[in-house]
């Protein structure tokens, strides 16, 4: 016989069912809640705030219910939960109100060093790009071929005007001349024995101007032997500084044999071009200024000396020679050179400091700091207002503007790439570098 259960049991299993249900679904509730909160964070708080408290009302509905009935293992975990939402509803309501204070008071102002737009006068600057050439330079070659005797110079040193700087074997030269410096005083003493002889009628006129053609002869073929002799003695044309030894003592050497470079370093020439469209502007005396990549910093000084009289039909450019002096022998011939060329006419530029521009593809721009009230409090602050500009010739640290500012207008003069349109900023210009026309970076 099978027992059957009483009616009274299977209602309290189906009440017993029934009680879990209702906190299963809550606390799915609650985990969805957690969720939401983790994944799109403010944006939800308040759709999080109003479940957590949903939640938090009914797990404290079934903590009481369940002191009531005596169940005070379960009670207690239910008020325990139901605290622990409490103190996260507390918290949410924390966050969403200082949230709420931050965005009322919006972002703190950023620090920034400023300078102000200044009208100056600049003379205008040709720029172009040339080579030192030297004003007198030469490689010293042989005329005749022999072998090397001797080299009274070393590479690289200082030579004089006239001083001999390497000799030919000559020996055969010499032995020549004196054959025919005795074939030339013989020719001598002939000529005066047959003019003796002809003031007695003894010998013709024939035989007297025989003689005299022959001294001739004579003496000239010593002026020849001594004028090989001394082709033979290689000797410095100009002042100037030696180059590289490119013979040896004992060599063999042919006629036009390159021996030495000779050049003379102060002063020196630079040659560049300009466009044609500049010819106007240009005078023999104007200011050059030569920067050179081997003197990091320094300039050299010097003058506008030749204007070439004809155009390169090719480039459309007109070739310029300058004139510098060169005194420490810094320079040297061949080197690429940066030329400057300062126009006599000046004009009104508007100046500010190169680090203050913001380059773009779109454009370069300034941020103007600017006095703003803010509508609500109706406090005067500091503000950015982004200005497109149009920038000109650069100079040292300084770049010129040519349209987009005003004088007197302040700048951010650093730090312009993490700025924005419309922040608030504070000025401190206690560390702020000091732009200069005429920069000297230290070494590094």
């Amino acid at each position: 016989m099978h027992d059957v259960l009483k009616p009274s049991t299977v209602e309290q299993k189906r009440k017993r069912r029934t009680r879990w249900i209702w906190p299963m679904l809550f606390t799915v509730l609650f985990v969805v809640a957690v969720i939401g909160l983790i994944v799109v964070k403010t944006a939800m708080m308040i759709v999080v705030i109003g479940a957590v408290s949903t939640l938090l009302v009914w797990f404290g509905f079934v903590a009481f219910r369940r002191f009531r009935s005596g169940r005070t293992t379960s009670a207690a975990a239910f008020a325990f939960l139901a605290l622990f939402l409490l103190l996260i509803d507390v918290k949410a309501l924390q966050i969403r109100v200082m949230g709420a204070m931050a965005a009322k008071m919006g972002p703190p102002p950023t620090t920034v060093t400023s300078a102000s737009v200044k009208d100056e006068d600049w003379a205008p600057r040709l720029t172009a790009v040339g080579s030192v050439s030297a004003v007198q330079g030469a490689v010293v070659s042989t005329e005749l071929a022999g072998v090397v005797s001797e080299i009274s110079f070393d590479s690289g040193a200082v030579a004089k005007k006239g001083e001999v700087l390497m000799k030919l074997d000559a020996s055969q030269e010499e032995a020549l001349l004196r054959s025919a410096e005795a074939d030339a005083q013989l020719a001598k003493t002939d000529l005066e024995r047959a003019r003796d002889l002809a003031m007695k009628k003894v010998v013709s006129g024939a035989e007297l101007d025989s003689a005299q053609s022959k001294f001739r002869r004579m003496n000239a073929v010593v002026d020849q032997m001594r004028s090989s002799i001394a082709k033979k003695t290689v000797i410095a044309p100009f002042d100037g500084q030696l180059g590289i030894r490119q013979v040896n003592v004992g060599q063999m050497i042919n006629a036009g044999q390159q021996v030495v470079g000779l050049t003379a370093l102060d002063p020196l020439y630079v040659d560049f071009a300009l466009p044609e469209q500049y010819l106007s502007k240009l005078s023999k005396g104007l200011e050059v200024t030569v920067l050179s990549d081997a003197f990091p910093g320094r300039q050299f000084k010097g003058k506008l000396t030749a204007i070439n009289s004809m155009v390169d039909a090719v480039t459309r450019n007109v070739p310029l020679q300058a004139t510098l002096e060169n005194p420490d022998h810094a320079l040297h011939p061949g080197m690429f050179a940066k030329v400057e060329v300062a126009l006599s006419e000046t004009k009104k530029t508007i100046v500010i400091p190169g680090s203050a521009v913001s380059y773009a593809p779109y454009g370069d721009s300034v941020f103007v700091i600017e006095k703003q009230k803010d509508p609500k409090t109706g406090k005067e602050s500091d503000m950015l207002r982004q200005q497109f500009v149009r920038i000109g010739e650069a100079r040292g640290d300084f770049v010129a503007v040519t349209k987009g500012l005003k004088e007197d207008q302040t700048i951010v003069s650093t730090g312009v790439f993490k700025l924005r349109n419309g922040t608030a900023v504070t000025v401190n210009n206690d560390l702020a570098p000091k732009p200069e026309l005429n920069p000297k970076p230290p070494d590094t």
